[in-house]
């Protein structure tokens, strides 16, 4: 009987061990690169949308400081001096009350001439208050020797109404209106006047 001989393992070349080892070798190296690829493709994805949100914060701001300009801008413009060099104390618009009824001025005549602007106002602005309380003026009077009193008369009374231009038109007119109320109520049609040029307290005769 012939014998078998279990056959001599094999041994691998070393040239061929050599490039599996090489190749190993490479295909960690390229695993590597990958990842060093991703890491570095999301930093920049990080560096771009900080950028990109860096722009947009200052576009914001600088639309923030133009508009403020402009409001600036506009602000100083409607301060600014006129032809004359006089600049406004403020920038509300006001619209000042004329008188629609016949003033006298008995230092200077029916004329009126003397009449202040400050006048003028306070008399239209009373004229005004008096009529939304239902009362119609018909004319005003500045007594010979004042230069803050006027007298109104009102359509169907005999007596004049004191008034003062260091006192509010309108509670001037709501005393007036009361004291005619209260005179009706006691029988009173004729006076000579009623005074409502102290605050809180109103006179008759």
């Amino acid at each position: 009987m012939v014998g078998t001989k279990n056959p001599e393992p094999k041994l691998a070349r070393r040239s061929e061990h050599r490039k599996s080892t090489l190749y190993s070798g490479r295909t960690i190296g390229e695993q590597r690169e990958q990842l060093e690829t991703a890491s570095e493709r999301i930093a920049i994805h990080e560096k771009t949308k900080h950028r990109k949100n860096r722009r947009i914060i200052l576009t914001v701001a600088a639309f923030l400081m133009l508009f403020a300009f402009c409001i600036w801008l506009i602000s100083r413009l409607a301060i600014a001096p006129d032809a004359q060099g006089n600049t406004p104390t403020s920038t509300t618009i006001t619209i000042p009350y004329s008188p629609t009824i016949e003033v006298i001025d008995e230092d200077a005549g029916a004329s009126g001439g003397h009449l202040t602007s400050r006048m003028k106002e306070y008399i239209g602005q009373a004229e005004a208050d008096l009529r939304e309380l239902g009362l119609v003026p018909v004319r005003a009077v500045i007594p010979t020797g004042t230069i803050r009193e006027v007298d109104f008369y009102l359509d169907g009374y005999t007596g004049r109404i004191k008034m003062t231009i260091d006192r509010g038109t309108g509670v001037s007119a709501e005393d007036t209106e009361r004291m005619l109320r209260y005179l009706a109520s006691i029988g009173v049609s004729d006076f000579e006047y009623i005074d409502v040029r102290i605050d809180g307290r109103a006179y008759w005769k």
